[in-house]
């Protein structure tokens, strides 16, 4: 059975934890489940510290260690980590997505949260978006199923459809300064430049 990968961009972490929340109250394991969010302004202090590119947290929550997930009622923000991704920055972060990043030798060869998206299936234009999205302040959710979970998926995310980024407007608001696509060598934005992209789209952290 093929497996489908669903992603969404958030103008604020507060909107993409509602999501991710949403996701796992309607059956969606949290093996199945990512989110990477812009902590270029520290914002997120209460994660836990990162350790060797991924934190024991985020190794925990999706198999890098010994394989165990956590359970007992416990959600994926519970495992949240804190690492750095080059071209994006500092970033809070937790589920497959970043398991991806940190091991099986995508990484920076494969050029971190863009290579990831690509590898998983994304298509290479919307992954590019995605990526520079989360490099300006925004928050990625992006959830893998095969067919029998993809109508359950569909219809939390489509629920949450007013609270996503606009990616064709996105993308037109990006290339009208001249950025064309993610580049990983870039620098990442800084504090008040995160600011004031948020600023721009009317976003909170």
């Amino acid at each position: 059975m093929a497996t489908r990968v669903f992603t969404h961009l958030y103008d604020n972490y507060a909107d993409a934890r509602q999501t991710v929340e949403a996701l796992e109250a309607a059956g969606i394991s949290q093996a199945d489940i990512s989110i990477v969010g812009n902590n270029a302004d520290s914002v997120h202090t209460g994660a836990a510290t990162q350790t060797d590119g991924v934190s024991d947290a985020t190794k925990t929550a999706t198999g890098a260690t010994t394989g165990t997930v956590l359970g007992g009622g416990l959600g994926l923000l519970t495992g949240l980590g804190l690492l750095a991704i080059p071209g994006v920055g500092p970033v809070i972060a937790a589920g497959w997505l970043i398991a991806t990043v940190t091991g099986a030798g995508i990484g920076a060869a494969g050029g971190g949260v863009l290579g990831s998206l690509i590898h998983a299936g994304v298509p290479e234009e919307h992954a590019h978006a995605y990526t520079e999205g989360v490099r300006r302040g925004g928050t990625l959710v992006s959830v893998r199923a095969d067919d029998s979970k993809a109508a359950a998926i569909e219809s939390v995310l489509e629920g949450r459809t007013s609270a996503a980024a606009d990616m064709t407007t996105r993308r037109t608001d990006y290339t009208s300064t001249g950025w064309e696509k993610f580049e990983e060598t870039a620098p990442h934005y800084t504090p008040d430049q995160v600011a004031a992209e948020r600023a721009r789209y009317n976003r909170t952290s």
